[in-house]
């Protein structure tokens, strides 16, 4: 699978606006300012293949992303403080839109700050996503930023913290070294390879 072969193709504000699921959708979720754009960027080998936003929350469409042979879905990070009530409606509206259709899941990404306990919006992502059944795994980002002491103390309270979910793998990433973008493009190859196998 060529990671590297990566074009935007569309965007939709809207659950209305999408078009038909023809290709596995690897989805990547989390919250505003999580380094979502910049794991996205890491994982198909471009800097700005994914706009990294110096304003947390204003990523308000669900970007689609030809990568080989699959859809990478970019959904907007949730979360953040400043954005009004209607547009948190809104967000709500496109993501339960967009899970509730009948799509190609191949994988769900699901990023949380590794220096940080998962937020209430992380865990209530995570708990969807177990109770609709979707596979998923979970990056641990800016892991770069952890002295590694820190970081060996964070993955047993990580343990702790996701204690329900012992068995979604989980994959320390870091944006600056590129360490762990091997073993996700890896797990992405193999799911997306099963769900095409369904067809």
């Amino acid at each position: 699978m060529n990671f590297n072969n990566a074009d935007f193709e569309f965007a939709v504000g809207s659950a209305s606006q999408l078009k038909k699921s023809e290709l596995p959708e690897v989805i990547f979720s989390g919250r505003s300012n999580v380094g979502k754009s910049s794991l996205i960027n890491k994982l198909v080998n471009r800097k700005a293949l994914a706009r990294v936003s110096a304003t947390p929350g204003k990523t308000a469409t669900i970007n689609f992303f030809k990568v080989d042979n699959f859809h990478l879905v970019d959904l907007p990070g949730y979360g953040y403080a400043k954005v009004s009530k209607s547009e948190k409606e809104r967000w709500a509206k496109l993501m339960e839109g967009y899970f509730n259709q009948d799509r190609r899941f191949a994988l769900v990404v699901q990023i949380i700050d590794m220096r940080h306990a998962p937020s209430n919006d992380d865990m209530d992502m995570i708990k969807y996503l177990s109770s609709k059944g979707f596979p998923f795994i979970i990056v641990l980002t800016k892991k770069d930023k952890l002295k590694k002491t820190q970081q060996i103390k964070r993955l047993e309270e990580l343990e702790k913290e996701l204690a329900e979910f012992q068995d979604v793998p989980k994959f320390p990433f870091s944006a600056v070294t590129g360490e762990g973008a091997e073993d996700i493009r890896n797990y992405i190859e193999k799911c997306v390879n099963e769900c095409s196998s369904k067809l």
